[in-house]
């Protein structure tokens, strides 16, 4: 078991690879308090022959996580995801998809399942990290590893990761991932917030940001494994020639 801390603004992630799920090409588990998430991350062993990158990001709550076991009155299977947890899986797709190589063309799955929710830490940013330190360790190509943060504001004061009764109060909820020297995914809402606010809040999140990629490429340091060979499809001179005759004049 390989485990990696990092503190932001007083607040604990814990990463932590080698105890779960260890067929997958990547697992890794992050807590926040006393708020767990798996994330894993499997590639298939072929090439697909599709014309698009099929990457499948699946984010589960389970009722269990937070101490809920349904009576024989319910039915034992799970049911359709809710819509907060869609959003949640689409955070995660917009910040890992843009980072794949264009030449990797195998089946990639990351699925985040909640185990524990302590009411107090929401889910959705420790999930972003483990799907993004799942992929970092694994041998799936992948130009992260990213960070991610949730940044809120009151009355001009920055603070990150907020908790849920300070979300309450918060003007702003901006969420960003990113890497090191670049952001790759924003999305927020906000009560009328200045613009020098929101920028101020964007350059906040980056220095956070930063701070948790290093953890994450210290934990690859400790169990990261050798990337797969990529192989490059290069279509034939011939066919390439043909078709700038005949779309060179259109575009011009």
């Amino acid at each position: 078991i390989v485990s990696e801390n990092v503190v932001i603004d007083g607040k604990t992630f814990i990463f932590q690879t080698g105890r779960l799920a260890g067929q997958a090409n990547g697992a890794v588990e992050v807590r926040l308090g006393d708020t767990i998430v798996l994330a894993t991350a499997v590639s298939s062993r072929r090439d697909t022959t599709l014309n698009y990158f099929p990457l499948y990001v699946e984010y589960q709550e389970k009722l269990y996580a937070g101490g809920k076991i349904k009576g024989s009155r319910w039915v034992k299977r799970e049911g359709r995801p809710s819509d907060e947890a869609i959003l949640t899986a689409r955070l995660i797709d917009r910040s890992l998809r843009p980072l794949f190589p264009k030449d990797y063309h195998r089946e990639v799955q990351v699925v985040v399942t909640v185990l524990s929710v302590d009411g107090e830490n929401d889910s959705d940013i420790p999930a972003l990290l483990a799907a993004s330190a799942a992929l970092a360790i694994s041998d799936i190509p992948w130009g992260g590893p990213v960070g991610a943060v949730r940044v809120g504001a009151k009355e001009d004061s920055l603070f990150a990761n907020p908790v849920y009764n300070e979300k309450e109060f918060s003007e702003l909820d901006l969420v960003v991932s990113g890497k090191k020297d670049a952001i790759v995914m924003v999305e927020a809402g906000a009560k009328e917030v200045a613009e020098e606010t929101v920028g101020e809040a964007l350059v906040f999140a980056q220095e956070k940001i930063k701070t948790v990629v290093l953890a994450i490429e210290n934990l690859v340091k400790k169990a990261g494994k050798a990337k797969q060979t990529i192989l490059i499809r290069k279509p034939e001179a011939k066919i390439v020639a043909e078709i700038e005759k005949e779309a060179r004049p259109v575009i011009e």
